[in-house]
């Protein structure tokens, strides 16, 4: 039987999701962000109760399958974002229609309507979010940081982090408090010039 997890965004989520399911003696066949599949079939009391289990942990059971699809979506963008190390050559939109079997307008317009936000604005928050953490690693220097993102030049990533951030990319290093957004909260907060 497979489930459908909302907030699932990282592997300490996964191991969350484990120990839940391990409590309830339900055996599980894969556990990915936001998906798992599981031997046995529950009964509604079963899954009320392993809803509120999860909830715990921050985590919620899904059943609405317009926001099942909206999970996977944002599953699918942090996964390349967050925890692909190779440089992101990809197109999203195609990347996307192919991976959840839908024509990336209908993707879009859904994310869009649900999330009162794009994708392709999702797609940046995160990305912004992954230059930080690149920053703040020092391993590479921010035109390094423009190739492995996939931007066509450090002034784009430059102009796009200083739109999102305020801040240029230079003056983020040289912060002492860098301020980084959980996962579960990227593409949530308002943007500056954009949500106010």
């Amino acid at each position: 039987m497979k489930l459908y997890i909302k907030y699932m965004v990282s592997n300490r989520c996964k191991l969350a999701v484990k120990e839940v399911l391990k409590n309830r003696g339900l055996h599980f066949i894969v556990v990915d962000l936001g998906e798992v599949d599981i031997m046995e079939d529950i009964s509604a009391e079963e899954r009320e109760q392993l809803k509120k289990d999860l909830l715990i942990s921050g985590l919620e059971l899904m059943d609405d399958k317009r926001a099942v699809l909206i999970e996977k979506i944002k599953t699918v963008i942090i996964e390349m974002v967050h925890h692909t190390e190779d440089e992101m050559t990809i197109n999203f939109s195609h990347f996307l229609s192919e991976k959840l079997n839908h024509s990336y307008t209908y993707l879009a317009n859904l994310f869009s309507e649900i999330q009162g936000t794009t994708i392709e604005q999702f797609i940046i928050s995160h990305k912004i979010e992954r230059i930080k953490e690149l920053i703040m690693y020092d391993e590479l220097n921010i035109t390094e940081i423009a190739w492995k993102m996939n931007y066509s030049s450090v002034a784009h990533l430059s102009n796009q982090f200083k739109k999102m951030t305020g801040l240029t990319p230079s003056h983020f290093k040289q912060l002492k408090n860098k301020r980084r957004i959980p996962i579960e909260e990227v593409g949530t907060e308002s943007i500056p010039g954009v949500n106010n």
